[in-house]
């Protein structure tokens, strides 16, 4: 086995681990990454922009992409929301269905699976405006936030043990 093929399969693991945090970079750049809180556009995806040095030309174009995929999020949001309602429906009537209630759980997958489609959508629609240079900045940038709200985290848990 010569060196090529010996890094071969290590070149490909790092590859495929770089695309998965451009992947997850994305979902926080094209989905506000906070729960739906800063969705698209605004701050946030400003910021995201001026990190990876996006020309002008990248941010129209994302600009674009994302204000689609918000419009498409407000609907979901709608159908999720009357799905609910659906749910408490059910929930609060004398007696509880199980079908009733199997086949709500199965609509909310069908939901969940159409938001995670569209997403994905999203971040492969942005990743082809971006450069592979681009788009390791914002998966660099993306993990050391996760970095940063991890320690947070531990820092909080750490701090109300002492309480």
């Amino acid at each position: 086995m010569n060196a090529i093929s010996k890094t071969s399969p290590r070149l490909f693991i790092a590859g495929t681990v770089l695309a998965l945090a451009s992947t997850f970079a994305l979902s926080a750049f094209a989905f506000g990454g906070h729960g739906g809180r800063g969705g698209m556009g605004g701050q946030h995806i400003g910021r995201m922009l001026d990190a990876v040095d996006a020309t002008p030309e990248q941010r129209a174009q994302i600009k674009r992409i994302t204000d689609t995929a918000t419009t498409e999020r407000r609907a979901q949001h709608d159908a999720r929301r009357a799905l609910m309602d659906e749910t408490l429906r059910v929930f609060s009537a004398p007696v509880v269905d199980a079908n009733a209630v199997e086949a709500l759980r199965q609509r909310q997958l069908q939901q969940h699976d159409q938001s995670s489609r569209r997403m994905m959508q999203t971040m492969l629609e942005v990743s082809r405006v971006l450069t592979p240079e681009q788009r390791t900045k914002l998966a660099e940038r993306t993990k050391q936030r996760r970095e940063m709200g991890e320690r947070h985290q531990r820092e909080r848990g750490a701090a109300d043990s002492r309480k």
